[in-house]
C-alpha cells in the first residue's frame, strides 16, 4: 500500500516539476520459491490463525533469510534489475528489504551507489516492530510517528538519520474533505442507507482476512441494529455470503462492497470500522478520524500488537477478541452520542503528520546528490 501510494503522488501535479520516474519491485512475492513460500504462509497464519504468527515473527526475527546479498535466494535476478533501472534512489518499505536488497543496490553501482532509505509505517517499538526494519548502514530511516523512531533509535538508528515524516496514504486521503451534504448523498446513493443512522464499517485485509458473517450474527443475536457497510476486496464468496446474510436477516441493513478504490470518502461516510490492527488501514482510519475497533478474533499478531499499544498509549484503543464484545461496543456508541463524540475527538487529537508530498520531496532531495 505505501509503495502504491509513492507511485501516486509521483503523478500529482503538484509535483510535476520534479520529474518522477518511479519503478515498484516486488522482491519477495514470486522472485524465488522460498519468498513465496514464506508470503503465504503468512497470508494463511493471518486468514486462519493470527495467534501462530508468534512463532512464525520470532523465526524470521532470528533466522533473516535476507540478511547478506551474497546468500540471499534470487539475488542474482535482483542484481540485474537494479542494474537496468539505475534508480538515483532506493527505498524500502518492508522490513525484510533493508539489509540485503540495499546491499545489492549498492554492489550494482560500486563507484556511485544510489542512497538507500527506509520508510516505516509502523506506529510503535517493542515485540513486534521487527529488528530488521532498521539498517545502520542505510542512509535514510523514516518512521510514520514519533514512537517509530524512538524504535528505530533503540536499535541503534543515528539521530541525524532518523526523522519522523508522517503517514504515507495514497493522494485520495489528501483532497477535501466531504461537506456533511455531500457526505448524506454518497451515503444514499451508494450504499442506499440512512445518513442519519450509525453506520459500521466491517473491513477486511488485502488477503481476504475477515469475520464478516460471524460479527452480523453477534449484532443480530445481541440486537444490537447498526447499518453494516462489508468490504470484501475481490473475494467473491465473502461478498455473495453477505449478501445473502443480508436478505435473510433485514433487521440490520447491510450494503456489501467488492473491490474499491474509493477509500477515503467510505471512511469519511462510515461512523466506524472494525478491522485487523494492520498500519495501513489504522492509518487511514485516523487521517479519516474514523474510530476503529480492532479484530482480534483468533489472537493478534505481534507487528499487529504495536499498532494496538500505539492506540493504548492515546487511551483510545478498542480490541474486540471475541465477536460478543462487538455489540457492546457498538451499543454503548449508538446509545450515548455523547461519549462517541468523544470517542471522535481523541482520534483527531492523536499525535501524526500527514503530508506524502513532503516525503516525496525527501526522496528527491536525496536521488538529487547522487547525480
Amino acid at each position: 500500500m505505501r509503495a502504491r501510494s509513492i507511485a501516486a503522488w509521483a503523478q500529482e501535479p503538484e509535483l510535476a516539476e520534479l520529474e518522477f520516474d518511479v519503478t515498484l519491485l516486488e522482491a519477495l512475492e514470486g522472485k524465488h520459491p522460498m519468498y513465496t513460500f514464506g508470503v503465504w504462509l503468512y497470508n494463511w497464519i493471518q486468514r486462519t490463525m493470527p495467534r501462530l504468527h508468534h512463532i512464525y515473527f520470532n523465526i524470521l526475527e532470528v533466522f533473516p533469510s535476507c540478511k547478506s546479498a551474497k546468500y540471499m535466494p534470487g539475488h542474482k535476478e535482483f542484481l540485474k534489475k537494479i542494474e537496468a533501472l539505475r534508480p538515483d534512489v532506493v527505498v524500502s518499505v518492508h522490513d525484510h528489504l533493508n539489509h540485503g536488497f540495499f546491499e545489492l543496490a549498492r554492489m550494482a553501482f560500486p563507484e556511485n551507489p544510489p542512497p538507500c532509505i527506509t520508510y516505516c509505517g509502523e506506529l510503535f517499538g517493542g515485540y513486534g516492530f521487527s529488528r530488521h526494519w532498521v539498517n545502520n548502514k542505510a542512509d535514510y530511516f523514516m518512521g510514520a510517528v514519533k514512537e517509530t523512531c524512538l524504535a528505530a533509535e533503540k536499535l541503534k538508528m543515528q539521530h541525524v538519520r532518523n526523522e519522523e515524516v508522517g503517514f504515507m496514504l495514497g493522494p485520495q486521503f489528501s483532497k477535501e474533505k466531504l461537506t456533511s451534504e455531500e457526505r448524506a448523498a454518497y451515503i444514499r446513493s451508494e450504499w442506499s442507507l440512512d445518513p442519519e443512522r450509525f453506520i459500521l464499517l466491517l473491513g477486511t485485509g488485502a488477503n481476504g482476512a475477515n469475520n464478516h458473517c460471524v460479527l452480523l450474527d453477534a449484532l443480530r443475536k445481541a440486537g444490537v441494529h447498526p447499518q453494516v457497510v462489508a468490504l470484501c476486496g475481490r473475494d467473491e464468496a465473502a461478498l455473495k455470503a453477505v449478501e445473502a446474510w443480508g436478505q435473510e436477516h433485514p433487521e440490520i441493513p447491510v450494503k456489501a462492497l467488492g473491490y474499491t478504490l474509493d477509500m477515503a470518502r467510505i471512511f469519511q461516510c462510515a461512523s466506524a470500522i472494525v478491522a485487523r490492527p494492520g498500519t495501513g488501514t489504522t492509518s487511514e482510519s485516523i487521517v479519516s478520524e474514523c474510530p476503529i475497533i480492532f479484530n482480534g478474533i483468533g489472537g493478534i499478531m505481534p507487528q499487529e500488537l504495536i499498532t494496538v499499544k500505539f492506540f493504548k498509549k492515546h487511551r483510545v484503543d478498542f480490541v474486540m477478541r471475541r465477536p460478543s464484545r462487538l455489540p457492546r461496543i457498538v451499543k454503548s456508541w449508538m446509545d450515548n452520542p455523547g461519549a462517541f463524540d468523544a470517542v471522535k475527538r481523541s482520534i483527531s487529537h492523536l499525535p501524526y503528520r500527514h503530508n506524502p508530498a513532503a516525503i516525496l520531496k525527501k526522496f528527491h532531495a536525496f536521488g538529487a546528490t547522487k547525480r
